[in-house]
C-alpha cells in the first residue's frame, strides 16, 4: 500500500506529464487520472490546486484548441459540439468560438473553394453533397450558402 505523500506525488507528477504535452479541459485531465484509478477526492484536489496556480484552464484549452481544429477547417457547430464533450461550460465556449464572427464566412468559402475546386453545382444531387460537407464540418446554413455562392 503506498503511503499517502507518495501517491499524491505520482497523481501531481501524472497530471503535470500530461500537461507538459497539451493543454487539456479540467474534465479531460480528470478522467485520465481516473482511468489511472487514483482516488477522485486527490483527484479534485489537485484539478483545483493546478487550475488555481494557473497550470490548467479551460479558457486557455478551449482557445487552442478552436485555434486548432479551425486550421483544420472545422466551423463553429462542430467546434461547439467537441467543447461541449471536453467539458467545456457554454459561456466559455461561447466566449472562444463567436460564431457569428464573419471570418467563419471566409473560411467557409476557402473550404468549399479548395474542396470542390469552386465549381458551382449544376444539379440538386451535386449541390446536397457539397452542403452536407460543409455541415459535416460544422458550418451554419448562412455560411454554407454564402460559401456556395
Amino acid at each position: 500500500m503506498k503511503n499517502h505523500s507518495s501517491e499524491k506525488d505520482l497523481i501531481r507528477r501524472d497530471a503535470l506529464n500530461y500537461l507538459s504535452r497539451r493543454d487539456h479541459s479540467r474534465a479531460e485531465l480528470t478522467q485520465k487520472l481516473r482511468n489511472k484509478h487514483y482516488p477522485p477526492a486527490e483527484i479534485d484536489k489537485l484539478i483545483t490546486e493546478l487550475a488555481q496556480s494557473g497550470l490548467l484552464s479551460d479558457h486557455r484549452f478551449a482557445e487552442q484548441y478552436c485555434h486548432f481544429r479551425r486550421a483544420k477547417g472545422y466551423g463553429p457547430l462542430r467546434l461547439i459540439m467537441e467543447l461541449e464533450t471536453r467539458g467545456i461550460h457554454t459561456e466559455t465556449i461561447a466566449e472562444v468560438i463567436e460564431i457569428t464572427d464573419n471570418a467563419w464566412l471566409a473560411e467557409a468559402k476557402r473550404l468549399w473553394r479548395k474542396r470542390f475546386k469552386a465549381i458551382v453545382p449544376t444539379d440538386f444531387k451535386e449541390r446536397i453533397k457539397q452542403m452536407r460537407f460543409l455541415q459535416y464540418r460544422g458550418y451554419t446554413r448562412e455560411q454554407i450558402e454564402f460559401a456556395m455562392k
